[in-house]
């Protein structure tokens, strides 16, 4: 017996992979359990390491911190995504003026890295006598590599659809425009949502690149916290606090991710069945016939 995609597993391969899950569960929790117990053995988890933490001040700057990270992060996702469907429309275009430019420009900020662009930006640009703050330097910088990778994921979920769409888009009178934003565009986006929501959670953990232009965000603040020695440099307990915090924040906008693609693929289902359930009322040729008749024997 087999599957479309592979051979079931005979009694002895089931015993196998089990063996081979128990040892990697094994592995991974002494792993772990070395790393915890590394961090005990050097005094990571001391009181003298976490009092810094009881201080209010410290918790009203991290907060401030998670502020500014959110902060960049809103505008290069809203970025993101417009420079992403701008490129993603323009590399899609019939005309080769627009594609052949707009490819070349979507590989390029493909190929470098965001912190080179950060650089670029921010110690580079004053060199020509043009001077940027830090923030609108990791804004800039990633929105051109996010922006470019939504392109090619928008433009990989627009072309997967059945041909036939787009043909019956131009079937009913629909210029290529209208097609794209009416047919393809909406299709596309669902299909690619999950793409789509996991590229902006690499765009919330990117602005930690920040801390490297002196962008005050989490990991900037958290960096300077570890290296106060009148607290005992607690480096590791600032670098677990903001890897939670990152944690939060990349699950909540998953969350929201998730919710607001249940409920475009609910409201698609919910059209699709109202249009389903609308009643087609048929006429025979019979019926046709007597109709014309009656009207003829009412106007003589």
């Amino acid at each position: 017996m087999s599957s479309v995609l592979y051979d079931v597993p005979g009694p002895r391969a089931i015993v196998r992979n089990r063996i081979l899950g128990v040892v990697t569960v094994v592995v991974v929790a002494a792993i772990l359990g070395f790393f915890l117990w590394r961090l005990y053995d050097t005094g990571q988890f001391t009181a003298e390491k976490w009092q810094a933490f009881t201080y209010t001040n410290v918790w009203v700057q991290i907060g401030l911190a998670t502020l500014r990270t959110l902060a960049a992060f809103a505008v290069a996702a809203v970025g993101a995504l417009i420079l992403g469907f701008t490129l993603a429309i323009g590399r899609m275009s019939d005309h080769a003026w627009i594609r052949v430019p707009v490819g070349a420009i979507v590989e390029f900020l493909r190929a470098v890295p965001v912190l080179v662009f950060m650089f670029l930006l921010y110690y580079g640009l004053p060199v020509i006598g043009v001077r940027m703050a830090p923030y609108w330097a990791v804004v800039i910088a990633l929105i051109a590599y996010n922006g470019s990778v939504l392109a090619e994921v928008i433009r990989a979920g627009v072309q997967s659809l059945p041909r036939g769409q787009q043909e019956a888009g131009y079937a009913i009178g629909l210029r290529k425009s209208g097609v794209m934003q009416l047919v393809l565009l909406p299709q596309a986006i669902r299909a690619m949502m999950p793409v789509i929501i996991a590229q902006l959670v690499v765009t919330l953990k990117d602005t930690a690149l920040g801390f490297i232009i002196t962008y005050p965000e989490l990991l900037f603040y958290a960096r300077f916290i570890g290296s106060q020695s009148s607290l005992d440099s607690p480096i590791i307990p600032a670098t677990i606090i903001v890897g939670a915090i990152y944690i939060g924040l990349c699950l909540i906008l998953s969350f929201v991710a998730n919710t607001v693609e249940k409920r475009l693929r609910r409201s698609s289902a919910g059209v699709r069945i109202a249009q389903a359930e609308q009643p087609t009322q048929e006429i025979t040729d019979t019926e046709l016939i007597v109709t014309q008749r009656g009207g003829r024997g009412a106007g003589i």
